[in-house]
């Protein structure tokens, strides 16, 4: 089973990476700006969301292959993953879907690949397949480390260059709402990616559809043997 999964990890990072990059190509043949497109492309959450995601889903391919389970430092960067994705699904779906991005022309089934099939398997990837371990309560707060990155980064380098990847994020929009405005979008969203984070947690311990492995046991210390000392 867990081979079958390998090739469904890589199939979906072909995917992935088939989306950006078709994405990515078409947008840069129509921007007059290449240099500042291609930094701007790559500040979006969506963008390096599904990156790091087709990477995970590489790594853990071959992990599939090779063992029977996933190392601990694997099975945290997959579950981060998976909270970024569930909340690209959501945040688009709900603040984005009818809005046209800064990425000139949008081609419409890679946008589908990386706002919506895309989080949603990564997510069934995590319920389903095996070689899931149980992960810690307090886990959570490393979690939020990258999109508390990407939020300083994105709000200080709009200040400097006057552009936002996404317009809830951009106080000077007309009409908008100001820093305050943001603040509470921010804030909300990082509620609710503590939220997400919680339920890939919680998923983590549940028994269906198959016990999740226990996490790997501290080295112990060797203890020397007083018969074979003076």
């Amino acid at each position: 089973m867990r081979t079958v999964w390998g090739f469904i990890r890589v199939a979906a990072a072909a995917g992935i990476v088939i989306a950006i990059v078709a994405q990515f190509a078409k947008s840069l043949s129509m921007v007059p700006d290449p240099a500042l497109f291609v930094i701007n492309f790559l500040s979006f959450f969506t963008i390096l969301s599904n990156a790091l995601s087709a990477i995970v889903l590489l790594i853990g391919a071959w992990y599939a292959f090779r063992s029977s389970r996933d190392p601990d430092w694997y099975n945290l960067t997959r579950a981060s993953v998976v909270t970024y994705m569930a909340t690209t699904f959501v945040v688009y779906n709900l603040l984005l879907r009818d809005i046209s991005l800064d990425q000139a022309t949008t081609l419409p089934w890679s946008n589908e690949i990386l706002h919506v099939w895309a989080p949603l398997y990564v997510v069934l990837d995590w319920v389903l397949a095996p070689g899931r371990r149980t992960i810690a309560w307090r886990r959570i707060w490393t979690i939020a480390i990258f999109p508390i990155v990407w939020v300083v980064y994105t709000m200080l380098r709009g200040v400097i260059v006057g552009w936002y990847p996404y317009p809830f994020l951009d106080p000077n929009i007309s009409p908008g709402v100001g820093y305050d405005g943001v603040t509470v979008y921010v804030i909300a969203i990082a509620a609710f990616i503590l939220l997400v984070g919680a339920g890939i947690l919680g998923i983590s311990r549940w028994a269906w559809p198959y016990r999740p492995a226990a996490a790997e046991p501290a080295a112990e210390p060797a203890v020397e043997d007083a018969s074979v000392t003076g």
